[in-house]
């Protein structure tokens, strides 16, 4: 069935998912960003489930998913991904996640090391810099306000450039137009503003270099790609960078995000089985 409820410490919350795919590869689990559901991944479910079972779930209130009225933060839904992944009978996966997903993934790398065999971030909602911070709480008392949808859409714009096609900037919008005001204004708060908020810098240094897994990052900003590259201690860890790309990157080029993601991972198993040289450790 594509609905499961979970119990947390936040309380019961029903998850919508699909779970595509059988083969032999690990479980990738795929986490979509802040206002979007995991339809984000329908341009990428297919090629990724030739090799593996792919799981995409809508985070607690998104998409198909249950509303709370409170607790919709990073963090509460990084707690209601492990319960899913418990309810499904899956140990370890490889976590893959856009934007705020990109903070839920690693939330879980940190919080629930064993569940995770690697990350993948890709455009990640983090090491923002305090220049583009300061203007953040006037975001958050938009999105609290009577015109919170309007304050979401002109945020959507950022995330998009010349290369980025209509069909994508309509389909992002339409899913805004949906999303519940209070959920839109507390997940940008808790990603970003509450204490213990990773988005920014130096939290968001403090916070990822605890990541112990291996990493794969791509970003379309080269400046946060070389920062991020500077954070990764797996040696297996790479940082891409599709300078020219916007926010929706692997929605602009899915084929080449596929390619990668897939190719990376297929590394990380392959280092992981083969043995030690002699004299090695």
């Amino acid at each position: 069935m594509p609905y499961t409820t979970v119990e947390t410490d936040q309380g019961a919350v029903r998850l919508f998912h699909t779970d595509d795919g059988a083969g032999e590869g690990p479980p990738l689990l795929l986490v979509h960003g802040w206002g979007a559901d995991s339809h984000q991944w329908s341009w990428h479910i297919d090629a990724l489930a030739a090799e593996h079972r792919v799981i995409a779930v809508d985070l607690r209130g998104h998409g198909y998913s249950s509303v709370p009225a409170e607790g919709n933060t990073p963090h509460a839904m990084a707690a209601d991904l492990v319960a899913l992944l418990d309810a499904l009978g899956v140990p370890e996966v490889f976590a893959v996640g856009h934007s705020m997903g990109g903070q839920i993934v690693s939330i879980l790398a940190v919080e629930h090391p064993d569940r995770v065999a690697g990350v993948v971030a890709v455009d990640p909602g983090y090491g923002i810099g305090p220049e583009i911070a300061r203007g953040f709480s006037r975001t958050i008392e938009g999105l609290r306000g009577e015109r919170a949808t309007e304050v979401a859409v002109r945020l959507d714009q950022w995330c998009t450039n010349a290369a980025t096609p209509a069909v994508i900037r309509r389909w992002h919008r339409r899913r805004l137009y949906g999303m519940p005001a209070h959920v839109l204004a507390q997940a940008f708060e808790a990603m970003f503003a509450l204490p213990g908020s990773m988005g920014v810098r130096p939290a968001s240094d403090d916070y990822l270099i605890r990541r112990r897994c291996p990493v794969l990052s791509i970003w379309a900003d080269p400046a946060r790609a070389v920062w991020e590259a500077g954070l990764l201690k797996h040696p297996g860890s790479k940082v891409v960078c599709w300078e020219g790309s916007s926010h929706r990157l692997h929605e602009e080029r899915p084929a080449e995000f596929v390619e990668v993601v897939s190719g990376w991972v297929r590394e990380i198993l392959a280092d992981h089985l083969t043995p030690p040289r002699a004299g090695e450790p």
